[in-house]
């Protein structure tokens, strides 16, 4: 992302649009959400934004996120997955097995699963399909969204203060921030067909 089109569309714009780059980014439709979250932190260092909106506003369009996703789950996936899940390669065993899996471990991948692109945008959708207790799911989804949008934007904001590193090269993050995701995409595959063997 480039540092002057984020801060433009902020100038332009306001905190929304921190909170629309992010909600979007947990319901599905790509956006860079850790980059974003990065130069966050960067511009918060060089005095450009405010520290407490852009706390709130990346929270906030997270938490929201994680919830709509999760309504959709809950009201239109389940019905989806048995009507059509066999024509996707979604049979009934493999279904019943990652349903219990997710009530096993859910509240975990909810916890955490957000510093796994790929799984923070699958894990309120699941929570809803299997019809996870809401209570529990927003309790951890909450704290989740604190864990993982917080330390982003603090590690921006202490390279920001501390690194002298001229603005145009801070999209380099974002290409190892993408080398990372495939990383975790290839974990998590391997992870999931281990799971699906046992």
């Amino acid at each position: 992302m480039d540092t002057g089109v984020l801060f433009s569309y902020v100038h332009s714009y306001g905190y929304a649009i921190i909170f629309l780059f992010l909600f979007f980014g947990v319901v599905g439709i790509p956006a860079p959400e850790e980059s974003l979250l990065f130069f966050l932190g960067i511009f918060i260092a060089k005095q450009q934004l405010l520290w407490q909106y852009c706390f709130m506003a990346s929270w906030c369009g997270v938490v929201a996120g994680m919830v709509i996703a999760y309504g959709l789950g809950r009201f239109f996936g389940a019905p989806f997955i048995k009507r059509y899940g066999k024509y996707i390669g979604i049979k009934e065993e493999k279904w019943e097995r990652t349903k219990r899996l997710f009530h096993r471990h859910g509240k975990w991948v909810i916890l955490f699963g957000y510093y796994v692109p790929g799984v923070r945008q699958v894990s309120p959708y699941m929570a809803g399909v299997i019809r996870f207790p809401f209570r529990s799911f927003l309790l951890h989804a909450s704290v989740g969204a604190a864990i993982w949008t917080i330390p982003i934007i603090v590690v921006g904001m202490l390279l920001g203060r501390h690194v002298k590193i001229p603005l145009i090269y801070f999209p380099m993050f974002g290409i190892a921030a993408f080398l990372l995701f495939l990383s975790g995409m290839w974990v998590a595959q391997r992870f999931r067909k281990k799971s699906f063997e046992n």
